[in-house]
C-alpha cells in the first residue's frame, strides 16, 4: 500500500487532534494564559482544516485518489471534530455529552458499514452529505473558538456563550443524524450484499 503526499496531510490532522484536549483541559498545568488559549486552538483548527482541503486538492490534481485516502480522510475528520467536541463537554463550554455522542455514534456506525463492505471487496466512498457534515462541524468548532475570544476578554457572558455553543452544536448534530439516512440510502445495495 503506497502512501502519497495527500496522505501526509491527512495524517497531520490525526496527529494534531490530541492537542485540543491537552491544551484546553491542561491549560493551567502547561502555563498557558486563558487569553491565549482561543488563539492557539484556532490556529491548530485552521491548520487541520486547511490540511483537509489540501489533501483533496493534491489527490485529485495528481490523480492519486486511493482507497486508503477514501478511508483515512473521513476518519481524520471524525477524529479531529470528535476530539474537539468531546473536549468542549468539559471546562467552561459545557456541551451536553449526548450531542457529541450523535457525532461519535454516526461515525462508528459508518465505519462499521465500511468495514463490512470492505471485507466483501467494496469500498464505500464518502458521500456529499458527509462532506457537508464535516464542513458544518468544522464551522461550528470555529464559531465556538471565535466566541471564546470575547468571552475570555469579558465582553460576552458565560450564559450567552454557552447558549450559542449549544444551539450551533445542536444544529450540527441534527444534520449529522440526517447524513446517516443519506449514507444508508445511497449505499443500500452494497450494504445488503455485505450483510
Amino acid at each position: 500500500m503506497t502512501v502519497n503526499p495527500a496522505h501526509y496531510f491527512t495524517l497531520l490532522r490525526i496527529l494534531i487532534s490530541p492537542a485540543f484536549p491537552l491544551l484546553y483541559l491542561e491549560r493551567e498545568w502547561l502555563g498557558i494564559p486563558l487569553l491565549w488559549m482561543p488563539y492557539i486552538l484556532l490556529f491548530l483548527l485552521a491548520v487541520s482544516e486547511c490540511s483537509d482541503y489540501l489533501d483533496g486538492i493534491i489527490a485529485r490534481k495528481r490523480n492519486q485518489v486511493t482507497d486508503l485516502g477514501k478511508v483515512l480522510d473521513p476518519m481524520a475528520d471524525s477524529i479531529t471534530h470528535i476530539s474537539l467536541f468531546l473536549t468542549f463537554t468539559q471546562g467552561f463550554v459545557q456541551l451536553p455529552l449526548i450531542l457529541v455522542l450523535v457525532f461519535l455514534y454516526r461515525d462508528f456506525f459508518i465505519a462499521t458499514l465500511r468495514t463490512l463492505c470492505a471485507m466483501k471487496g467494496v469500498v464505500l466512498a464518502a458521500r456529499f452529505s458527509g462532506k457537508v457534515k464535516a464542513a458544518l462541524q468544522g464551522a461550528v468548532a470555529f464559531l465556538i473558538l471565535l466566541l471564546m475570544i470575547p468571552y475570555t476578554l469579558g465582553y460576552l457572558s458565560l450564559a450567552t456563550f454557552q447558549m450559542i455553543s449549544l444551539v450551533s452544536v445542536s444544529i450540527a448534530a441534527l444534520y449529522t443524524a440526517i447524513s446517516i439516512v443519506d449514507y444508508i440510502g445511497a449505499n443500500w445495495i452494497f450494504i445488503k450484499k455485505a450483510i
